[in-house]
């Protein structure tokens, strides 16, 4: 247990951060596995990719992600998209 104020306090920051990146990270799954089966199934439409590429970029900008494994996320997602409409 802290003793000083300003650990108090860090620990205090560190939970509120963990809480939000975890949210983000799930909504992110969430938002990939939705564009994967719709692509697998041959289901989807720009909607879909844009609803995730959105949530793939929200989660980069707010750090949940780095900005390259979002590049990377969104390039398998396009190519995925291009295998499935031949």
């Amino acid at each position: 247990m802290a003793n000083i104020r300003s650990a108090e306090k860090q620990r205090r920051q560190a939970e509120k951060h963990k809480e939000r990146n975890r949210a983000g990270k799930s909504r992110l799954r969430t938002a990939l596995k939705k564009s994967r089966t719709a692509v697998d199934e041959g289901t989807s439409d720009d909607k879909t990719l844009s609803t995730a590429f959105s949530e793939i970029d929200k989660a980069a900008k707010r750090g949940v992600i780095k900005k390259n494994t979002a590049n990377r996320y969104k390039a398998r997602l396009s190519a995925a998209k291009k295998r499935a409409a031949k």
